[in-house]
This record gives structure tokens, sequence and C-alpha cells, in this order.
């Protein structure tokens, strides 16, 4: 059971590395044919008249800023959206939380302070049960073999 459990994790640790492998390996060829890009578009860029050069790298540059901007655009969208849904979450939590110190308020005193006795009755005797494990010397061969088995 415990080689079975060990293969598992092993093999699920495997197929993870080989797709986290096939990931950089996809993102090596999409900066490879950018690069390539860049290269040509530089080439090109050196046969022209300064001026045109000039015009190229500044057309090249806001090509590039458009598309940060809209990468900066998209991220904006998806983290306002996750911020309605957290507001709408901490909404029900704090109707939830209402409701329950309502459902306390009208619990008598008395019956909440019974509660928190036997609350605090039940922390005691769990705290009792914590510690070290108390044995003969000469029961250890035995004591060691039950736990292994």
């Amino acid at each position: 059971p415990l080689l079975r459990l060990l293969e598992a994790q092993l093999q699920d640790q495997r197929r993870e590395h080989e797709e986290e492998v096939e990931a950089l390996k996809n993102e090596v060829d999409a900066m490879r044919e950018e690069l390539e890009k860049q290269q040509q578009a530089f080439l090109q860029s050196l046969q022209l008249p300064p001026e045109a050069q000039v015009e190229f790298g500044l057309q090249q540059e806001i090509t590039r800023l458009t598309n940060e901007n809209l990468d900066l655009k998209e991220l904006l969208e998806k983290l306002e959206k996750n911020e309605k849904k957290l507001k709408k979450q901490l909404k029900i939590y704090m109707k939830k939380v209402q409701d329950f110190e309502a459902s306390q308020a009208a619990v008598p005193a008395e019956r909440r302070r019974n509660e928190r006795n036997m609350q605090v009755a039940v922390q005691r005797k769990e705290k009792d049960f914590q510690g070290m494990l108390e044995y003969y010397k000469e029961d250890e061969p035995l004591l060691i073999r039950n736990l292994i088995t």
C-alpha cells in the first residue's frame, strides 16, 4: 500500500514536471519567434534612410506600448471582477454574522453561561489526553511492533 502510494505520487510529480517542461518549451518557442521578428525588423530598419529609421522605431514602440496597455487593461478588468466577487462574499458573510449574533442575543444569558462552561470542560478533557506515552521498558519491542503494523 505504501509503495503504491509513493509510486502514484511519483507519477503525479513526473506528469506535472512533463507538463511544466512542455509549457516552458512552448514559451521558449514563442520567444524565439518574437526574437526572429524583431531581428528581421531591425535589419529592415537598417536599410532605411535615417528619417525612416526613426519613424520605424517610433511605430515599433507604439505597437509595443499598445500591446502592453491592452494586457494591463485585461488584468485590471480581471482584478475588478475579482473585487466584486469578494465584496459580494463579504456581504454574505456579514449577513451570516449578523444573523448569528441576533440568534445568540435571543438565547437566554444563563444558557450561554452553561454552554461556555461545557466548552471549557471539553477543552480540559481534550488536554488530559495529550502528552507522552507511558510504558514499561520490557514492553518496548511489543509497542514498536504494534506501532509499525
